[in-house]
Parts: structure tokens; C-alpha cells; sequence
């Protein structure tokens, strides 16, 4: 990047902000905005919807001059290769959540990865991108409204709800027969499937909370990008049984934080679940393991984490290393290109070895 080019704000890029465009990524991207106004001046910009709270990117494409003084934060899955595309020119940074996508980058265009998992994606896909680790945080209310195990106590057993389940990115073997296998011992299980005004008074509610997503993100052909609500639970002081694909693997331990669901036979998780649904202090990890975990996904570690990142962003555009200018940034060959390339030398050494004497020496 230029040395002139100097950054002076943020906008976060999102499709829209109203209802059909709910999801986690959402919700990662306005607590994103949030929190980077404290560090820099920072907008959302839709792309989709034309909203009148917010610029709408063609029309600031079309008005303000490229590079511009602001980075642009795209993040939204399937858009990102035309949302790269329209802002070519301009500083841009990728927030990667999940992976699978299957596109690649720009050269030089900053990856931010949720989590190691993500991270470990495009250090493969893009190794000579700028890359950088920034997780996903809970919102202040969970840790500040959620009753962790200090308040548990004997009061755990006395939680209406026994096993929480949320219906979305559910297995059918939790909904269609661990659920009702769990009821039939006796055990209350809510399923929440619609709109909940208050899911920190729900998961303060459950005893145990499940949460199984392999089989939903492998039929998505993605990953699970973080991985927020077995954190929700276990802020809320929830034993946790959950499935420890891609990026769940980043915070839960299995046996210390969360257990696995669906360990090896039906009747294996009915005796697991009903135990920690009679007893949740003696399954729940330990106070101090909890409190490290939580704080590491606070918004104060998370503010700290894009704090320094941003500075590490401003001192990359001395060296013209965040690929505005594609003549500085270094390039990796293609997957097709290197499995040739070392198949070549791979027989080229067979043939030196067989007739040692048809390479010239050097």
C-alpha cells in the first residue's frame, strides 16, 4: 500500500440489518461495529437492502474516489468474491468465519480468522496473505446475567428445565431419538425452535444444554466459524454435551469444558445426560477452568486483540502489503501447479537414479 494512504475509519460491510438477515453472522458483525467504534470512527454499510440508517456501498463506490481513507470489513460468506471484486482498489480486510467456501483471495488481502480453525484454513489456502486471530466474543449479558456454577450449588437440581435443546443445526439423532429417549426416562427437555425475548433467563433455566452441529455443517459443505452457544450455556452455569467439529474444538475440552454427544451408543449418553441433569456441579468444568475460558471470550480480550491487530494493519501499509498494489504482494503457487511440480521432481529423481549420468553436474 502507498504510504500516503492513510486509514481513518472502518465500515463493516453486512447485507442488511432487518429480520431476514438475523443470523449469528449478523450479530457477530454488529457487535464487531460496536466495538471498534471505540477505536476508530466506524459504519455499517449494507449491500443488499437500501436501509436509511445506513450508506448503501454502490452508492459510496460511486461517490468517493479509490483508495478512499477507510478499511472495509467483508465477512458475509458467499459474497465475499463479488464484494472483493467491487471493492478492489480500496483497503479491505476479510473477517473469516466459517470455512469450505471454497474461493480464494487476492493476493495480500488481510485475512482475520474467529478461530483457530478458520485460521488453519486460510494459512493452507493463503499462506502469503496477512493473517491474524481475532475470536468472536459473548455479549456482556451472558457473563453478566448467567448463573455460573459459584451460584449452582443445590440450587442446579432445581432448574425447571432438565436438557435444553435448540432446534436449529440440531442432528436428527438428538431431536428424533436422544430427545425422545431422555423424556421417556422422565427427564424434562425444551426444545426452542421460535423467537426467544430472553435466552439468558432460557439457558439460566436448563441444567444441561446439548448442542450437536457436525452433521449440519458437513451437509452445508462449511464450517462451524466459532461456535457461540455451548459458551452461552456454560456462562449460564448449563453442563454442556456437545459435538467438537471445527472450530468447537478451539474452546471446548472434551471431559473439562464440554462432553461429547452421541459417544459411541444411545444408551452411553442417556446415562451421561441424565447423571449431569441430577447432579450439574459434579459434570460442569471447575470454577477456575470456567473463568479462564470466559474471559478469553470477553469483549475486553477481544477489544485488546483488534486493538492490535489494527496497528499491525497501519504498519503493513508502509511495506505495501495488503494488496493494493498486486506487483508488491507475494504470491503462492496454485494447489495444481505445485502437485505437478513435485511430481516432476519426483520422476526426474527416478531418472537420475536409474541413469545417474543424464543431469549434467553443476
Amino acid at each position: 500500500m502507498s504510504p500516503s494512504v492513510t486509514i481513518d475509519s472502518i465500515r463493516v460491510l453486512v447485507p442488511g440489518t432487518g429480520a431476514r438477515f438475523r443470523c449469528g453472522g449478523l450479530s457477530v458483525a454488529l457487535q464487531t461495529a460496536r466495538l471498534l467504534g471505540r477505536l476508530r470512527p466506524t459504519e455499517l454499510v449494507t449491500y443488499r437492502a437500501r436501509e436509511a440508517k445506513h450508506s448503501f456501498l454502490d452508492d459510496v463506490i460511486a461517490q468517493e474516489a479509490s483508495p478512499g481513507k477507510a478499511l472495509w470489513l467483508v465477512s458475509w460468506g458467499f459474497d465475499v468474491p463479488a464484494t472483493l471484486k467491487k471493492l478492489r482498489g480500496r483497503p479491505v480486510l476479510y473477517q473469516a468465519h466459517s470455512s469450505g467456501y471454497g474461493f480464494d483471495l487476492p493476493p495480500g488481502v488481510p485475512v482475520v480468522a474467529v478461530s483457530r480453525n478458520t485460521l488453519g484454513y486460510w494459512g493452507d489456502r493463503a499462506p502469503r496473505n496477512p493473517l491474524f486471530l481475532v475470536p468472536n466474543a459473548l455479549e456482556p449479558q451472558w457473563l453478566e446475567r448467567g448463573a455460573r456454577p459459584r451460584l449452582m450449588g443445590a440450587a442446579g437440581g432445581q432448574r425447571p428445565i432438565d436438557v435444553l435443546v435448540q432446534q436449529r443445526k440440531s442432528s436428527p439423532y438428538v431431536l428424533n431419538t436422544l430427545v425422545p429417549a431422555l423424556r421417556a426416562r422422565g427427564l424434562t427437555v425444551e426444545v426452542q425452535s421460535g423467537w426467544v425475548d430472553d435466552l439468558v433467563a432460557l439457558f439460566n433455566s436448563a441444567s444441561v444444554y446439548l448442542y450437536d452441529s457436525a452433521e449440519y455443517w458437513r451437509g452445508r459443505g462449511v464450517s462451524e466459524g466459532f461456535g457461540l452457544p455451548p459458551l452461552e450455556a456454560l456462562a449460564c452455569g448449563c453442563v454442556v454435551f456437545s459435538s467438537f467439529n471445527h472450530a468447537l474444538a478451539d474452546t471446548l475440552t472434551p471431559g473439562v469444558s464440554a462432553h461429547q454427544i452421541g459417544q459411541g451408543s444411545l444408551s452411553n449418553d442417556l446415562e451421561r445426560i441424565t447423571a449431569a441433569a441430577a447432579d450439574p456441579s459434579a459434570w460442569g468444568p471447575d470454577a477456575v477452568t470456567l473463568a479462564a475460558l470466559l474471559e478469553e471470550v470477553s469483549e475486553a480480550r477481544l477489544l485488546e486483540r483488534w486493538r492490535s491487530t489494527l496497528e499491525q494493519l497501519q504498519s503493513l501499509q508502509v511495506s505495501d502489503a495488503t494488496g493494493l498494489n498486486p506487483a508488491y504482494s507475494l504470491r503462492s503457487p496454485s494447489t495444481r501447479r505445485l502437485r505437478w511440480s513435485q511430481r516432476f521432481d519426483r520422476l526426474r529423481g527416478k531418472v537420475v537414479n536409474r541413469l545417474p549420468g543424464w543431469l549434467p553436474k553443476p
